[in-house]
């Protein structure tokens, strides 16, 4: 949970006052963590949830301990008229959309020769096809109101690192890193940057199930700093990337992995000497 000390020290590093957020997923997570970074660097935040009311209300009282305004809906990102709505709900009580975080997503593990129909399908309704109602509907406003913004969407390490059984999560999270490549470039005369941010192994209820003591410990002895990442910690990279600070960094997919992609060691013994 961020600290007043952490929200004064966003709100310096790359203040956001006035500006107008949307982040999908913002009830719990990664979601939650980024909206209450954005609202502490000044942004009015709105979003979709599909978890808990509780969860949801907790993100609005985040958001106006910072002193800034929400609107949080409940709602399935798979469905455009549901993403359609929101964003339309927000420029017609905010005046415009000048930041949206796609993040809303679920987790199946599932072998691919045991994956139904309705299994792929469901996946890549809200993991896939919700970041294409996302990114369409942020980029139409701002591209109307004429004063750029930013797209962020929350990609992951495992289309870097494949995991096994997740081929409808790792299809879904590959795609999007190349709707934003895409995106980036049709956006950039207007302004806007699109960039993709990928979270490597965070403790979050979203892994509460797959990650078991095992699957912990084995993460911890992969990734170089030595333990799973927290959901602050991706939210700190998304302030950056919503902020002025990235205003030349569009098209890329930064991960925040704590160095768990680049680690190849497997022990080989060393020369002697």
């Amino acid at each position: 949970m961020r600290s007043s000390r952490q929200a004064d020290e966003a709100l310096a590093s790359f203040p956001l006052v006035g500006r107008r957020a949307v982040v999908t997923g913002c009830s719990s997570g990664i979601g939650a963590e980024i909206a209450a970074a954005l609202a502490a660097a000044g942004a009015d935040v709105a979003g979709l949830y599909l978890g808990e009311p509780q969860d949801a209300a907790a993100t609005e009282e985040r958001v106006a301990a910072a002193g800034r305004e929400s609107l949080i809906l409940h709602g399935d990102t798979g469905d455009p008229e549901v993403v359609e709505a929101l964003a339309q709900r927000v420029a017609d009580a905010w005046g415009g959309i000048d930041i949206w975080v796609n993040n809303a997503a679920r987790l199946m593990v599932k072998p691919f020769l045991d994956l139904t129909d309705g299994d792929w399908h469901g996946l890549l309704a809200g993991n896939l096809h919700g970041y294409f109602h996302g990114c369409r509907a942020a980029a139409r406003r701002m591209v109307a109101q004429g004063t750029g913004g930013r797209i962020v969407n929350v990609s992951s390490a495992a289309d870097v690192l494949v995991v096994a059984d997740l081929s409808a999560y790792v299809a879904a999270k590959g795609a999007i890193v190349g709707l934003t490549k895409v995106l980036a470039l049709e956006l950039a005369e207007h302004g806007i940057t699109v960039n993709a941010l990928a979270p490597g192994a965070i403790d979050t209820a979203l892994n509460q199930h797959a990650y078991t003591p095992e699957v912990r410990r084995a993460y911890a002895q992969r990734i170089a700093l030595g333990r799973l990442g927290q959901a602050e910690e991706v939210a700190d990279v998304a302030l950056f990337l919503a902020s002025h600070g990235s205003r030349y960094i569009t098209g890329q997919e930064l991960i925040v992995d704590g160095g768990l992609t680049i680690n190849g060691n497997v022990g080989h013994t060393r020369d002697p000497g």
